[in-house]
C-alpha cells in the first residue's frame, strides 16, 4: 500500500536498532496510545495497532529481514502491501494484541490498566461473580425525611460451609484441568501473512477454573452455593426519591465456585402521603381556609413531615397566596440543607346556605370593601395564573 509508513519511522528507531531499543521504543508508544488512556480516541487506537504491528515485524529475525529486503511497499504476500495481511487488514483486537506482547506490558509499573493487567497480564484466570438481587422497599415520607435501618430477610444463594465454595467433596476433590493445564486459558494459534499469531480464549472444560472436579460436594451437588433465608441489615440515607435504586455490594447470590458476590439492588417505592404533595425536596400543603379566617385573620395547625406545625393567616388572605415553611421539606441526598414546606392557601365557598347565612351574605354584598375592584382582580388573577400554564 503507497501510504504504508515505515515500520522504523513508526518506532522511531534507526535501522540498525537492536531488539532491546525496538521493545523500549515499542512500549513507550503502547503506553501513550493504550486505549485505556485514550477512551474512545480511535486515532490513538489506530496508532496503537500501528505500533503493534511494527513491532511484531521488526522484532521477529526472519520478519525483519524480508522487511529490510523489500520495505513496507511488499504485495499479498508481504507484511503490508495492497491485499497484504497488517493487524488491521486481519482484524486482530486489542486482546490478541495484548497476548501476543504480554512481557511487554506485564509487571510494569503500568499494570493497572485494563488492558495491561488482564489480557496484557496474560493467563489470569477468570473470577466469576454472583447475580444480583433486586428487592423494593416502600418508605413513608417520615422515613425518607429521617432515613431508616431496615433488617430483612431475604433467599439468596449463599457460599456451602461443606465445601468451602468450591463445589468438591471436603473442598479438596480436584484434578488439574487436562485441557489447560491449570492456566485457565487455552492458546489459539492462526496462521497470518506475518507467521503465526497467539491469542488466548477461556478453557472451554473448566471455564477459566484451572481445575476440574473429580468428585462432588454432595450438599450443594457440585454448585459451589446452596440456598438459604439470611438477614441482611442496610440503612437508608435520608432524601431519597421514589424509584431510585441503591446498591449494597457483596449482598447478592453467592458465585459459583467461589469468586465475587453479586449485589443486592434496593429499589425505593415512596407511599403516597394522604395530605402533603412531594415536589422534589419541597412539600406541599393545600390549605383550605373558610371565608371567616381568609377574611379577617387567624391562626391554624397544619401537617408537617415530623407532626403539626401552627401557622399564622394575615387578615385578607387571599386564594393563590403560598406561605413558606422554611426548612420543614425533605433533605437533600448531598447533604446541603433542607427544602420548604409550600402552604398553598384556597379558600371555601359554601355551596348550600341557611335563611340566616343567606341574609348575612346579602348585606355585606353592596359594602364597598366586600367588592373586588380592578385592580385586586389583576391582583389576583397574577397569582393564580401559574395554575392555568
Amino acid at each position: 500500500m503507497d501510504n504504508k509508513r515505515d515500520y522504523y519511522e513508526v518506532l522511531g528507531v534507526a535501522k540498525t536498532a537492536t531488539k532491546d531499543e525496538l521493545k523500549k521504543a515499542y512500549r513507550k508508544l503502547a503506553l501513550k496510545y493504550h486505549p485505556d488512556k485514550n477512551p474512545g480516541d480511535k486515532v490513538a487506537e489506530e496508532k496503537f495497532k500501528e505500533a503493534a504491528e511494527a513491532y511484531d515485524v521488526l522484532s521477529d529475525d526472519n520478519k525483519r529481514a524480508k522487511y529490510d529486503q523489500w520495505g513496507p511497499s511488499m504485495g499479498p504476500s508481504g507484511f503490508g502491501g495492497a491485499g497484504g495481511g497488517g493487524f488491521h487488514a486481519r482484524g486482530m483486537s486489542m486482546e490478541d494484541i495484548f497476548s501476543h506482547f504480554g512481557d511487554i506490558f506485564g509487571g510494569g509499573s503500568y499494570g493497572g490498566f485494563g488492558g495491561f493487567g488482564s489480557a496484557a497480564g496474560g493467563r489470569r484466570r477468570r473470577q466469576q461473580k454472583g447475580t444480583d438481587l433486586r428487592i423494593k422497599v416502600k418508605l413513608t415520607l417520615k422515613e425518607i425525611s429521617e432515613g431508616v435501618s431496615k433488617k430483612l430477610k431475604l433467599p439468596r444463594y449463599v457460599q456451602c460451609q461443606h465445601c468451602n465454595g468450591t463445589g468438591a467433596k471436603d473442598g479438596t476433590a480436584f484434578n488439574t484441568c487436562p485441557t489447560c493445564h491449570g492456566s485457565g486459558v487455552i492458546s489459539q494459534v492462526q496462521q497470518t501473512i506475518l507467521g503465526p499469531m497467539e491469542s488466548t480464549a477461556t478453557c472451554p472444560t473448566c471455564h477459566g477454573e484451572g481445575k476440574t472436579i473429580s468428585e462432588k460436594c454432595t450438599f450443594c451437588n457440585g454448585e459451589g452455593i446452596v440456598r438459604q433465608e439470611e438477614v441482611v441489615e442496610f440503612t437508608i440515607p435520608a432524601g431519597v426519591q421514589d424509584g431510585m435504586t441503591l446498591s449494597i455490594k457483596g449482598k447478592g447470590n453467592a458465585a459459583r465456585h467461589g469468586g465475587i458476590n453479586g449485589d443486592l439492588l434496593i429499589v425505593i417505592e415512596e407511599i403516597p402521603d394522604p395530605e402533603l404533595i412531594r415536589d422534589g425536596n419541597d412539600i406541599i400543603y393545600n390549605l383550605m381556609l373558610d371565608i371567616p379566617t381568609a377574611t379577617l385573620g387567624g391562626s391554624v395547625d397544619i401537617p408537617t413531615i415530623t407532626g403539626k406545625a401552627r401557622v399564622k393567616i394575615p387578615a385578607g388572605t387571599q386564594p393563590g397566596k403560598v406561605l413558606r415553611l422554611r426548612g420543614k421539606g425533605l433533605p437533600n441526598t448531598e447533604g446541603y440543607g433542607n427544602g420548604d414546606e409550600l402552604v398553598n392557601i384556597m379558600v371555601y365557598i359554601p355551596e348550600q346556605l341557611n335563611e340566616t347565612e343567606r341574609k348575612a351574605i346579602e348585606q355585606l354584598r353592596d359594602q364597598p370593601n366586600v367588592k373586588a375592584d380592578e385592580s385586586i382582580k389583576k391582583r389576583i388573577f397574577s397569582r393564580l395564573r401559574h395554575i392555568f400554564e
